[in-house]
This record gives structure tokens, sequence and C-alpha cells, in this order.
């Protein structure tokens, strides 16, 4: 049975090792793919607010000019505080993609130690046994 899910986990870690420099490249293009878009998706959208709001030497009053400034200055805000969800939303997408492919490659090797660990043990009782059963010969010869 453990020899089953030995071949089982050995045929699986190297299917994964194969694969895995495909995968990789994969997600980096596919990564580069949506940066491209959100990039395209922001610029329309600062376009849209530069086309919304009117040069500042054509308003007559100060009061205007305030305002606008103000929502300017808020728009631009948000803008930046979505770029920074982005962001971090990139970094815990892309720290959650490795934990994916880490977590059953440190399980395969978790278990194959193991039962080399398994195997050592095994060793060492067999040697400690015929060391007392010669200890024991020894002692009876005697």
């Amino acid at each position: 049975m453990k020899l089953k899910i030995l071949n089982v986990l050995t045929v699986g870690l190297v299917t994964l090792v194969v694969l895995a420099p495909g995968i990789i490249v994969f997600n980096l293009i596919w990564e580069r793919h949506l940066e491209l878009v959100k990039t395209q998706n922001f610029s329309c959208e600062v376009t849209k607010i530069n086309q919304g709001y009117e040069p500042l030497s054509l308003q007559p009053q100060s009061i205007n000019t305030l305002q606008s400034l103000a929502d300017k200055k808020l728009s631009q805000h948000s803008f930046f505080v979505q770029l920074q969800i982005l962001a971090e939303q990139y970094k815990i997408a892309t720290i959650l993609q490795w934990l994916v492919l880490a977590t059953p490659i440190c399980i395969g090797f978790g278990i194959i130690g193991y039962d080399r660990y398994l195997v050592y043990r095994a060793a060492v009782l067999k040697a400690q046994v015929e060391m007392l059963e010669r200890l024991w010969q020894q002692s009876i010869e005697q």
C-alpha cells in the first residue's frame, strides 16, 4: 500500500516538475496581459476625468476654480486609492498562486522524507537487534 502511494506521489511530483515551467510562463504572460488591460482601462478613466473638467483659465469666478480644484484632488485621490487597492490585490493573488503551487510539493517531500525516516529507523532497530543477539550468543557461550 505504501509503495502504491509513494509511486502515485512520485508520478505526481515529476509531472508537476515537468509542467511547472510552462505553468509559470503562462502565469507571467497572463499577469502581464491583465496589467495591460488594467492600464488601458485606467488610461481611459484618466482621459474621461480630464475631459470632464474645463481649464481653470476659462472659469471666471474664483469660487468655481476652488471647487474644481477640490474635485480634481478628490478624483485623483480616488484614482490613486484604486491603484493601491489593485496593487495589494495583485500581491495577494501572487502569494496565493505560489502557495497553491508550493503546498503539494511540500506535502510530497514531507511524505517521502517521513517514509525515508521510517526506513532509516527500521535499519537502526535491525542493527541494534542483531548486536543484542550477538551479545546474547556470546554470553551463552561463556
